[in-house]
């Protein structure tokens, strides 16, 4: 008993099945290596032209191979003018001593200030009321007096209580902070800042 293939078995010959011969392969791999050989050698002759581009205008412009990029090339003029600005204005800066002109900012002074800046400036804040608070911070770490002026000579550490001014110009409050200050030096009075609560 023979089995037959009926008509679904049977397949038509497609596209699939004519490139599964070799003589297609083979083509198809022919193709495919001149058209690498082609790209490859037209990529080859733009490198050489471009190669023998850049020879012919270092030849002509007589520069040679430059190892400068134009940013440092950029660089170098900047410095150069501001050498030359620089040059210009101690030539300026001379001719004006010479004159007789002095800075405002020259560490020669006349002794009333000593130039030093300082290195830290703590202000503590406070307010009218507060004096036993003020009081209580002299005695725990604030240094008072003599010791308080070496502190900001010698260290550099300016401490001060800052306070404003009352919103009635003169009174008690103020005339308070006032002598509170004359005694102890230890107060950054603002005049632009109203005090609003009194603690």
């Amino acid at each position: 008993m023979q089995i037959r293939e009926g008509p679904a078995r049977r397949q038509a010959p497609s596209a699939a099945g004519a490139l599964r011969s070799p003589m297609s392969a083979m083509m198809l791999a022919m193709f495919a290596t001149m058209a690498s050989f082609y790209v490859a050698g037209r990529l080859w002759q733009d490198a050489q032209n471009r190669l023998h581009l850049i020879k012919e205008l270092d030849r002509r412009t007589g520069q040679g191979q430059s190892a400068i990029s134009v940013d440092d090339t950029l660089k170098v003029v900047a410095c150069r003018q501001q050498g030359k600005r620089l040059a210009s204005l101690e030539m300026e800066l001379a001719a004006a001593k010479h004159k007789g002109f002095v800075g405002k900012y020259t560490p020669e002074t006349n002794g009333t200030h000593s130039g030093k800046k300082p290195l830290i400036v703590i202000g503590i804040m406070s307010s009218f009321g507060r004096k036993n608070y003020r009081d209580a911070v002299r005695k725990s770490w604030l240094p008072t007096g003599s010791m308080l002026k070496k502190l900001e000579e010698e260290k550099g550490i300016v401490v001060r209580f800052v306070v404003g001014r009352s919103a009635n110009r003169g009174d008690t409050f103020d005339r308070e902070i006032d002598d509170e200050n004359r005694s102890t030096k230890d107060f950054l009075i603002l005049v632009s800042l109203i005090e609003q609560f009194i603690m």
